[in-house]
Order: structure tokens, then C-alpha cells, then sequence
């Protein structure tokens, strides 16, 4: 209205009709307890209260749409979700349909990607440290034995802790999940003679567990790599996969609708 200086030409810029524009220019008028402008047969100009308030107003405006631009963004790009390796092959079918954008990270990478808010939610294997986060349990799987498909345990239907004496533990590096590197091993139940920290890359572990001699990993029941087979473990620790994002989110609600 400051800027068109008529009220007609005003309520045609705004798209509304010229009785809403001068109902609500009364209306602030009676709020602000000013005259904001003076009225006149050639139109209306400001007073000395509306030029004070212009520049305030027009940084609410600015506000609001840079508000509505991020809702928009927000709303509009695909979610970014992590992914740990030996994640539960049953929940990404899910993301899948979300059309997120999946990264294959470690715990760790994805606890500091989310808390820098460059993740939108990650998918991970507990315990970890999740503080602050929403934790939704989305798998729940025994743990079993995987080994080279030529190693003598390959034949087994089943194994048990006793038959895994001698061998070694192949892990991945401690750094990649502490939470849940530590509390694997406090469930193995035998000693291994050495426990190797394997490459984070899945190439590179799988060749060590094919070509390695006497070494073994623990992980879910999925499908192996060939050359590998995987067989349950009797009384095994169960791994929990859980579905985890910052529940301030700006689409909280919409990384919920995932799952």
C-alpha cells in the first residue's frame, strides 16, 4: 500500500479485492492505536507511523516466505537416510518406497551426520549412543555364525559356543559402532585366540573371512556372499536394528511415516 500510494492498485498486487485491503488497514490501524495514512480523493499516502513501521514489516515479510521456502524444501527433497552394513533386509524394501536417498554409512558416521542435521535418519544396530534421538526398534534377529564355506563348521546344521573354540572373531573396526562392537563382545561366549578388525569395506572383509584360515564372523542371519555360509548359533544374543532420527525434525513426522 506504501509503495502503490492508491488502494485499488494495492489490493490488485495482493490479489485481493479493495474493501479486504482497507477493512484491514482500519484493522491495524485500531491495533497500532496510529493513522497510518491519510486518505485523499488522489489516493492514500503514508504518515510518519506508517513510514516507521515499512521496514519492519517488510522484514516479517521476508521472513515468512524464507519460513515457507524451508517448509517447502523440507516437504519437497527426498529424505537422506544411512544405512549401516547388516542392516535388516526385511525394513528396506520401506525406505525404498519412501523414495529416500539411502548412503551405506557406519553407526558412527550416521550419529554425527545426524546431530549436525546433515542426515534426516539412520538405520543402525543398538546398543549405540543415541541419546536425544527417537529409537524405533524396527528388527530383532539371533545372532549366528558366518565362515568360509569350506571350513569344517560349513557342514554343520547349527553350531555352538564349544565349537567356535580356537577360532578367531573377525569384527569390524571398533571405531565404526562402539556401542555395538562393545557389546558383542561381551556376549561372545568363548575366547577367541585373537579377534581381527576387518576392513569396512564388504569386499574386503569377505575375503578375509573366505581366505583367512581359522577365523569367523557373528552377525544376523542374511543372505551370504558366495563362498560363505551362515548357520544359527544355540543359544544366541539377539541384535536389535533400530530406526533412529532427531524427533526436533523439521519432517518428524514424515521420517516416522517410513517405518
Amino acid at each position: 500500500m506504501a509503495e502503490e500510494g492508491h488502494l485499488t492498485r494495492a489490493a490488485e498486487r495482493l490479489g485481493i479485492r479493495a474493501s479486504s485491503l482497507s477493512q484491514q488497514i482500519i484493522a491495524l490501524e485500531r491495533e497500532l492505536d496510529a493513522t497510518l495514512f491519510v486518505r485523499t480523493q488522489a489516493g492514500m499516502t503514508p504518515t510518519a507511523a506508517a513510514l516507521v513501521l515499512l521496514p519492519h514489516a517488510r522484514r516479517m515479510l521476508e521472513e515468512a516466505e524464507l519460513g515457507a521456502r524451508a517448509v517447502r524444501e523440507t516437504v519437497d527433497r527426498p529424505l537422506r537416510v544411512g544405512v549401516t552394513p547388516g542392516a535388516p533386509p526385511s525394513v528396506l524394501p520401506a525406505l525404498h518406497a519412501g523414495a529416500v536417498e539411502i548412503e551405506d554409512l557406519s553407526a558412527a558416521r550416521q550419529l554425527e551426520l545426524l546431530r549436525r542435521g546433515a542426515l534426516d535418519a539412520g538405520l543402525l544396530a543398538l546398543p549405540e549412543a543415541v541419546d536425544g534421538l527417537r529409537v524405533v526398534v524396527v528388527s530383532e534377529r539371533p545372532l549366528g555364525v558366518l565362515v568360509s564355506g569350506t571350513h569344517p563348521l560349513a557342514r554343520l546344521d547349527e553350531a555352538g559356543w564349544d565349537d567356535l573354540t580356537g577360532l578367531d572373531l573377525l569384527l569390524y573396526n571398533r571405531e565404526l559402532a562402539p556401542g555395538y562392537h562393545d557389546a558383542l563382545l561381551a556376549a561372545v561366549g568363548w575366547r577367541p585366540p585373537r579377534v581381527r578388525s576387518g576392513p569396512p569395506r564388504r569386499t574386503l572383509f569377505v575375503a578375509e573371512l573366505r581366505h583367512g584360515g581359522d577365523v569367523v564372523a557373528l552377525r544376523p542371519r542374511e543372505e551370504p556372499a558366495e563362498g560363505l555360509r551362515w548357520l544359527p548359533l544355540r543359544e544366541a544374543p539377539v541384535v536389535r536394528h533400530a530406526f533412529v532420527w532427531d524427533p526436533a525434525h523439521a519432517s518428524s513426522d514424515r521420517i516416522a511415516a517410513l517405518l
